[in-house]
């Protein structure tokens, strides 16, 4: 079978496409023919090794999945051959076949594409994990969303919105605005590229605040880090939960002492952590996610797909972070 492969460290242009061997179906397992799967931005870090985990190359990125159960292992319930199914990977995913723990698998309603259900899982899984365990978000409180026009950011305007929250986007660009007021943001706010001075930090908290309202953002949804981080903090509620998702724009330095002003959490957001050691917790949110997928109210944007062979070309486009919403790569 082909496989896209990180044979060395490096970014998208190392990878290379091989004939490898077809995997089985060992006990507890599924072998799924791929025929979509989601890009995102662990998949630009882990072929750089700059992600927390460093498979042993080579290797296949890709850490969520689509496709057609081809082989059941033995002691596996709950699926048959032929099953359309969607599963998170970690890593291994850009691939013609792949072997999954089956307790990993979900079945993708009949009704739903394979580019579709491979862009569900990872972000809006992160997303209902951090805004509902982490963030303790309520109705009518106030969100603010860094990066709001990425696949984790869509994702959680949508959840706060289906909460009943007042969702505040923040993004770098008018098109990505009209993604987010679109997914039914209340306001947007257009930031500059980092890194900033001292005084282009202030205008952008003051940015923030003006946006927001004298209360500030009750939750605030990081998934981009960097200098970014401490005007939103500093737009944060009384009592706030700021929420530590990711950093592709750099790890930041926090000032502890607005912490202490604000009397604020800062909270830390590991979804495959919380995914391993809390597995029923993660699939009670789940199986939120498919009733509000089945509703209405969520629904995964995918924007761009490519074909297998040009699979790499999708990793580099969300390392450009120009990318909106979901990237999909189609396989089969």
């Amino acid at each position: 079978m082909k496989a896209l492969l990180s044979t060395a460290v490096g970014g998208p242009e190392t990878l290379e496409m091989r004939e490898i061997d077809a995997p089985v179906a060992g006990t507890g397992q599924l072998l799924v023919a791929v025929r979509a799967c989601s890009i995102n931005f662990p998949d630009v870090l882990i072929i750089e090794d700059k992600y927390q985990i460093k498979p042993q190359r080579p290797f296949s990125p890709g850490g969520e999945i689509a496709g057609v159960v081809e082989a059941v292992g033995e002691g596996v319930s709950g699926f048959k051959i032929g099953d359309r199914v969607i599963a998170v990977t970690g890593h291994g995913g850009l691939v013609e076949k792949i072997a999954i723990p089956a307790a990993s698998a979900y079945h993708l309603p009949e009704n739903r594409s394979f580019e579709d259900g491979a862009a569900l899982l990872l972000t809006y899984a992160t997303s209902i994990h951090a805004l509902v365990d982490r963030g303790r978000l309520a109705e009518g409180e106030t969100l603010l969303v860094l990066g709001a026009a990425g696949g984790v950011g869509l994702a959680a305007v949508e959840l706060g919105v289906a909460f009943g929250a007042r969702v505040i986007g923040a993004v770098s660009t008018e098109a990505k605005a009209v993604a987010v007021l679109a997914a039914g943001a209340s306001d947007v706010v257009l930031y500059g590229a980092a890194p900033f001075d001292r005084e282009q930090s202030k205008a952008l908290a003051d940015k923030f605040k003006s946006v927001l309202g004298p209360n500030g953002a009750d939750v605030i949804y990081d998934p981009v880090g960097g200098d970014y981080c401490e005007p939103a903090l500093r737009s944060i509620a009384w009592e706030g939960r700021y929420l530590v998702v990711g950093f592709p724009a750099g790890i930041p330095r926090l000032p502890l002492n607005l912490t202490l002003l604000k009397s604020c959490d800062v909270c830390g957001v590991f979804w495959g952590a919380f995914a391993a050691r809390s597995p029923q917790k993660n699939a009670d949110h789940v199986a939120r996610l498919f009733r509000l997928w089945a509703e209405g109210k969520i629904a995964p944007k995918v924007t761009e797909t490519f074909e297998f062979a040009r699979g790499g070309e999708a990793i580099a486009r969300l390392a450009s972070r120009n990318a909106i919403g979901k990237v999909v790569v189609r396989l089969g």
